[in-house]
């Protein structure tokens, strides 16, 4: 019986959805659901297991879940799936930090969304190509509903550009395309790519970190007021871009921002293109500089801006 805790295998963030034939045996393209990842073991008797990412058990937070999983499926059963909370049509992950007695006080339910299957009793599938689980999982759960579920995948990848955009307002975050051939491997794997929502636009930039002729990051406002700071750290290339847009602009000693640490105002601000990636965390990734004014708004705020300094 494979037993907790065992290392999950992690999808690699990419900016586009993989070609179907890009690799050998092709892609299964699946929704990328907001939730908490969670490997599920049915025990001897008939106890579940829900190990996070972390190796903790989340089976008090959910009992129901755990119940419901342990008395439907044998022991030795491994799953490797999502924990979804649902909120007014769309998967709310914010529900699912409030405690068990809360949610049942709210009515807010909450499934286990399975997409892979580790192991059978008496066998540890994860050596087997994906496409050969993915069947045996659909075995395993026949005959079983909500709660419990297999995710929601195809072949096609029409499909899936579809999905991912028709999906968007129902709270999921995107696709991951997985290798149809691929074994299941702990760690990050370009086997599977997860390919989030992003928006590409302009942004206000604000501030840099680092050094002002080599900076590393930035300080951007988005156009709903939020601050971000830019991931990854910029390339060597980006770095001497923005140097020099910025170049006279940079206020000669750097202040501390409530969230980002150390960061050097702009005296003006400047436009940038950014590509923001939404989750629990939005992220933001600078594309480029961009010739152009500063938004018209940001020249009737400067004032206000001067008073406040960075939040």
């Amino acid at each position: 019986m494979l037993r907790p805790p065992v290392d999950v295998m992690r999808p690699r963030a990419a900016d586009e959805l993989p070609r179907q034939g890009s690799v050998p045996g092709g892609f299964q393209y699946s929704l990328k659901l907001d939730g908490f990842r969670a490997l599920a073991f049915v025990l001897d008797d008939g106890e579940v297991f829900l190990q996070s990412r972390a190796r903790r058990d989340l089976a008090p937070e959910f009992p129901g879940i755990a119940a419901y999983l342990g008395e439907r499926l044998p022991p030795g059963v491994v799953l490797d799936g999502e924990l979804c909370a649902y909120r007014d049509g769309r998967l709310s992950f914010t529900d699912l930090l409030r405690s068990h007695r809360d949610r049942e006080r709210s009515g807010v339910p909450v499934s286990y969304i399975a997409f892979d299957l580790l192991a059978l009793p008496g066998h540890d599938l994860r050596g087997r190509p994906l496409h050969e689980r993915w069947e045996l999982l659909g075995a395993a759960l026949a005959g079983i509903g909500p709660p419990l579920q297999r995710v929601l995948a195809t072949d096609d990848e029409e499909t899936a550009r579809e999905w991912f955009g028709a999906l968007r307002d129902a709270g999921v975050e995107g696709v991951v395309a997985k290798a149809r051939n691929s074994a299941y491997r702990p760690g990050g794997t370009w086997s599977w790519r997860k390919v989030r929502h992003s928006d590409t636009g302009d942004a206000l930039l604000t501030g840099l970190f680092g050094p002002p002729d080599r900076p590393h990051a930035l300080l951007v406002r988005l156009p709903d007021g939020r601050e971000l700071r830019t991931t990854p750290r910029l390339t060597g290339a980006q770095a001497h871009e923005v140097a020099e847009l910025t170049a006279g602009r940079v206020a000669a000693e750097p202040v501390e921002h409530s969230e980002h640490g150390p960061v050097r105002p702009l005296t003006e601000p400047a436009t940038v293109e950014l590509r923001v990636i939404a989750g629990r965390q939005d992220t933001a990734r600078f594309v480029r500089v961009r010739e152009t004014e500063p938004w018209p708004e940001a020249r009737e705020g400067e004032a206000g801006a001067e008073e406040r300094g960075p939040a």
